[in-house]
């Protein structure tokens, strides 16, 4: 598999050194070298991503726009094999890509500091504003309904009306903690309506490993662009509350550990507002703390729904842990929401 990849970007077997990252979750990923150059190889799930077509469809738009637009922008596009395709197939294993390695540069799994957070959500504002002259009915969807809190909502009902009985009858207290929370999905389906809600090109996942960093931990571009699809905001700023304001990742059992730190969130209002303050509406100003409710409150309603499912999108590496995980989300939530006195003119500062 991998020779007959190399070969298309006229690398020989023998000259080159390749090691596997796993850093990501969804694609395959290899570090290449060759020749005293490093790349980054990357083979596109199609369980996850049904027409990675649509992936090189959305980049090559991007890259042609910010060429024209904005050269100056440090934009990592795939290149081109020795016959000029973007992207390259071999029928049985797949789809794969070749990314130039950018010297000095590193990526951070963990965000620890407010600094870190500030200067990520300085590159996911700067990459929408940069962005805007896109029309967005000219980019594909690559995952339909990704964010769909409407939709992710539904797929819970109906998880109570035919999963798992017996999971169904534990996970009370979680149940219905998500229908006193339902407001939420009401808020939702309240923004889909509004006018001065704008659909944007919008990354969808900004948790901080997204981001490249420069030597001075100094934010470089944004990487990993397959869920760029048309969005709505408070998809990329609700991503990163939900993943930058608590120190413990969704997988902490010991829900002590859970708490919101406000210097964070100000980082986050900061950095993004810094590139964004002039391209959002005041309407959806007064939505940037929801943004935050949005997205943990639809994490957490994944988490339970795949629990009364038995586990059939995430898995499970223990009995439960899907449900351990939507606890973890739900008390996240309620933390956030006890904050938000505290936080309710953060962005109007």
């Amino acid at each position: 598999m991998l020779p007959a990849v190399l070969n298309a970007y006229g690398f020989k077997e023998e000259s080159t050194k390749l090691e596997r990252i796993h850093a990501g979750l969804i694609n395959h990923t290899w570090k290449v070298t060759t020749k005293g150059e490093t790349y980054i190889l990357q083979k596109v799930n199609d369980v996850v991503f049904k027409h990675p077509e649509h992936i090189a469809h959305n980049i090559k738009l991007l890259a042609n726009y910010l060429q024209q637009h904005h050269p100056g922008y440090l934009f990592i596009a795939p290149l081109a094999t020795n016959e000029g395709n973007e992207m390259f197939y071999l029928i049985d294993e797949g789809h794969f890509r070749l990314f130039p390695f950018v010297p000095y540069s590193h990526t951070i799994n963990v965000v620890e500091t407010p600094e870190q957070a500030f200067e990520a959500s300085v590159q996911f504002g700067r990459f929408t504003r940069q962005l805007n002259g896109i029309a967005t009915s000219d980019l594909k969807v690559t995952i339909p309904f990704f964010h769909d809190l409407s939709l992710r909502y539904a797929q819970f009902q109906t998880a109570l009306s035919n999963g798992n009985p017996h999971r169904i009858k534990q996970s009370h207290a979680l149940i219905k903690a998500i229908l006193e929370n339902d407001e939420i999905v009401s808020a939702y389906n309240r923004i889909k309506s509004n006018p001065q809600f704008k659909l944007r090109v919008t990354h969808h996942d900004t948790k901080i490993s997204n981001v490249l960093f420069d030597d001075a931990d100094k934010g470089l571009c944004v990487i990993d662009l397959d869920t760029v699809m048309p969005g709505y905001f408070i998809s990329d700023v609700g991503d990163m509350m939900r993943t930058y304001l608590s120190p413990v990742s969704e997988e902490e059992k010991d829900f002590d550990e859970i708490v919101i730190r406000d210097d964070f969130y100000q980082a986050i209002v900061s950095g993004y507002l810094k590139e964004m303050k002039d391209e959002l509406s005041n309407t959806e100003k007064k939505y940037f703390f929801y943004a935050g409710k949005f997205m943990i409150y639809m994490q957490a309603l994944r988490f339970l729904s795949d629990h009364l499912n038995d586990d059939v999108y995430y898995g499970a590496a223990y009995e439960g842990q899907n449900a351990v995980r939507a606890n973890n989300q739900l008390i996240l939530l309620q933390r956030l929401i006890e904050k938000e006195n505290v936080f309710a003119n953060v962005v109007a500062d």
